[in-house]
């Protein structure tokens, strides 16, 4: 317990931890600045020294295997507790120096291995899914108009805040680069008389997404494959990617904006929708990345506005979404943890542990860990969007009022 005492000590800046230790002796940390008040207990010693020496993947395995336990308040209770003593730290230079050399290693996402990572993530139960997300299973952040909306209206709202951005028009072709389950291409299909190709390396994704659109009576207008980015040819009048970029590794950042230059028309809008980080380059934490999100990062604008300048597109507009992802996974956590009894014959209880960890840490970092959200409009022509972002919020209005989107007049 010594070399734990020895870095909570030094660690605890804010609120107070109290850690029950394997003999049942309670050890008291509090910071100079006032808090949360936190207990836990950590019954296998074992763990004292794992997590002293490398908290941000022995924490979560101490979690997952039950040898951590919250004593007062809940997983995320303890994780915004270390969360804001994270945020206290003087930043570590080394750890930065070594950045770059650790995103080199674990973001090469070749064709094979991209296949792979989705597959361990996105290949789990669609019963899982079904039972967190909203009812169009979006799985990525929300638009809260108010604090008060339910996840199925600031779902809603997030697909008419990126379909106002994308200036469609009927007839226009569209590719949804990581389409998911297919609601964003099926919502733009049916709303806007448009032709959406979405691309997914799922199994699961492809098969959901095709049935949908076939019980939507859609199947002529939105067609779903098994494809890579790279794989693609042809050109699109739109291009729309929701939650897939995390998934493309710093070292593809050149390929994956040349592809959507090459990919997109002359007069073609393309909209990304990312995670990405307020406080420059960073690391992907072990935990998520060894057991959620392998080969996943989230950038700092300063590692994406480079490529997209190198691949010769314009950036027409960028818009950063602070706290919109913190209130869905506040969401998704409920429902998981209300709906639990549902899955349990499906999975095991370090799965529970584990997934309860995942939504609870990723919202801890979305309020206290420098993540946000970035929407980067691009277009190949200096002249393809209007000079001011009147439209967008017009657009918006307009869609609200009308409950669906107002299919406009071909030009």
């Amino acid at each position: 317990m010594l070399i734990l005492e020895r870095f909570l000590k030094s660690f605890i800046r804010v609120g107070t931890l109290t850690v029950v230790d394997a003999a049942g002796h309670a050890h008291l940390f509090a910071g100079a600045l006032p808090g949360p008040t936190v207990t836990i207990r950590i019954s296998d010693p074992i763990y004292y020294t794992r997590i002293a020496r490398n908290p941000g993947l022995n924490v979560g395995e101490a979690y997952m295997d039950g040898a951590l336990t919250v004593e007062s308040g809940d997983i995320y209770d303890f994780l915004a507790l270390a969360g804001l003593n994270l945020a206290a730290q003087p930043r570590r230079r080394l750890f930065d120096a070594l950045g770059g050399f650790v995103r080199l290693l674990t973001q090469s996402n070749p064709l094979d291995r991209s296949r792979r990572n989705v597959a361990h993530h996105y290949d789990l139960s669609a019963a899982l899914f079904e039972n967190f997300l909203d009812a169009d299973r979006q799985y990525s952040c929300a638009y809260f108009k108010s604090p008060q909306a339910s996840l199925e209206e600031a779902q809603i709202a997030k697909k008419r805040h990126i379909a106002a951005k994308l200036l469609l028009q009927p007839g226009m072709r569209v590719l949804d680069i990581g389409c998911g389950w297919g609601g964003m291409a099926i919502e733009l299909a049916r709303s806007y008389d448009v032709l959406v190709h979405g691309i997914t390396l799922s199994n699961e994704q492809l098969e959901i997404a095709r049935q949908r659109a076939r019980a939507a009576g859609l199947a002529d207008r939105v067609q779903f494959t098994l494809s890579d980015y790279r794989e693609l040819e042809g050109t699109f009048d739109r291009i729309v990617s929701v939650g897939m970029f995390e998934h493309v590794g710093v070292p593809q950042y050149d390929t994956f904006f040349r592809r959507v230059r090459d990919l997109l028309a002359p007069k073609g809008v393309a909209l990304l929708h990312s995670i990405g980080r307020v406080d420059g380059p960073g690391v992907t934490n072990p935990w998520i990345r060894r057991y959620i999100f392998p080969g996943g990062y989230s950038p700092a604008l300063s590692q994406v506005l480079p490529s997209v300048e190198r691949s010769g597109l314009w950036t027409t507009d960028v818009e950063i979404l602070r706290v919109h992802y913190a209130e869905t996974l506040r969401h998704w956590r409920a429902r998981f943890i209300a709906n639990w009894p549902r899955l349990a014959g499906t999975y095991d209880e370090r799965f529970r542990r584990m997934w309860e960890f995942y939504l609870a840490a990723c919202e801890m970092s979305f309020r206290f860990d420098g993540l946000m959200v970035f929407q980067l409009q691009m277009s190949r022509e200096i002249d393809t969007v209007p000079l001011t972002r009147d439209y967008m919020v017009d657009e918006e209005r307009r869609l609200a009022a009308a409950g669906h989107p107002r299919r406009r007049e071909s030009a």
